[in-house]
């Protein structure tokens, strides 16, 4: 984790720098930055970046089986850091240099 940044909190609006995909953070650890990515690029706040790039990234992976989905959430191996896709792309999510799994959805109780 990168601690020489301010901590990733809850709320923050991130975009990628190589593709359309922009995420809120919806849970982030109390210390320290992980270095969240994107298709290999870095992602930076969305407040700051005001249109997804033109053209096909040379960044970004063209595998549709890795591209971000919109209104799913991802979680790091650890389950430390939360992130709500707001809008789909075609990089990979990756938190520290490794990839981030869809969380799946809890399963309703039964109402008998």
């Amino acid at each position: 984790m990168t601690s020489s940044e301010s901590a990733l909190r809850p709320g923050e609006q991130l975009a990628s720098s190589v593709c359309a995909t922009r995420v809120v953070v919806v849970r982030a650890p109390a210390r320290g930055r992980p270095a969240i990515a994107c298709g290999g690029g870095p992602m930076v706040p969305a407040a700051g970046k005001l249109a997804a790039p033109s053209g096909g990234p040379a960044g970004a992976s063209a595998d549709a089986a890795n591209a971000t989905l919109v209104g799913k959430r991802y979680v790091d191996e650890a389950g430390t850091v939360e992130l709500l896709c707001v809008a789909p792309g075609t990089g990979e999510l990756t938190c520290d240099g490794a990839p981030m799994s869809i969380k799946a959805a809890k399963p309703l109780p039964a109402s008998d």
